[in-house]
């Protein structure tokens, strides 16, 4: 590819693309972090540190798709709204520096789950090389333990619009406060947790090995006392546990068209 932008998270997937891509081409990449209330703040400090562990060149930039109504109007292609605007801005600063190919971190796994985003990938020529080789996110896990990289074990991320059920509205209000709830959670080490918003009802996944630790009295007690306090009436924990793309289980094969 000679030169690229990555479109960098510092999740597992875009921190083994990001030292691949190190590797194989040296100073010949960028590493871009977009920055809204839909990401965390604290996952944004973290790609910060970890690219410059990495040694590459970072740039984070502001995107806007709260101000898109096709975006938090939450209709099922919210994702491809997003990731539209955003390789847009990519596609413009990597032509700003000469660069000749946008990265994602998708991987062969994504291709199981609805990912209207992948639509705007293939309309911008946004690259996948991990979807390309077929790496499933067992096997970045591995490779990326081989490499000695820190998020070979991280918690999987998704933005936290995937909290919301399609056709509710997004708003920062609402985005701030299941920040603030994941954020408690992992206080008492439940790392891999989803708030799920659905409006006076918090409804939490967590792993399956986690759900006894949850319901502990004590900490049971703080977690309902903590989430009634960001304004939820009813807080709940999903027995089926955590599992990637939840909010897609309503949806039929002919929305995911």
């Amino acid at each position: 590819m000679e030169s690229v932008l990555i479109a960098y998270s510092g999740g597992v997937d875009s921190t083994f693309l990001l030292r691949v891509a190190r590797d194989v081409l040296g100073d010949k990449v960028l590493a871009i972090t977009a920055t809204s209330p839909v990401y965390p703040s604290e996952e944004i400090e973290q790609a910060k540190t970890l690219a410059q562990d990495l040694g590459v060149k970072h740039k984070i930039i502001e995107s806007q798709e709260l101000s898109n109504p096709k975006f938090f109007n939450n209709p099922k292609d919210r994702c491809y709204w997003c990731k539209r605007e955003l390789f847009a801005e990519l596609l413009n600063i990597a032509r700003e520096n000469n660069l000749k190919y946008v990265l994602d971190g998708t991987n062969f796994d994504d291709l199981d789950d609805f990912r209207p985003g992948m639509k705007a990938a293939g309309e911008f020529g946004v690259r996948s090389p991990l979807k390309e080789a077929m790496l499933t996110k067992n096997d970045i896990r591995s490779l990326s333990k081989h490499l000695g990289l820190p998020t070979w074990d991280k918690p999987s991320f998704a933005c936290l619009a995937s909290r919301f059920p399609y056709g509710m509205k997004i708003t920062k209000g609402n985005l701030i406060k299941v920040d603030r709830a994941e954020r408690f959670l992992r206080r008492f080490g439940i790392n891999q947790v989803r708030v799920r918003h659905h409006d006076k009802i918090a409804r939490i996944e967590v792993l399956e090995d986690d759900i006894p630790k949850l319901l502990e009295e004590k900490l049971r007690r703080q977690v309902i006392a903590y989430l009634k306090k960001l304004g939820y009436s009813y807080v709940a924990v999903d027995l089926e546990g955590y599992r990637t793309g939840s909010m897609n289980e309503v949806l039929t094969g002919d929305d995911k068209r």
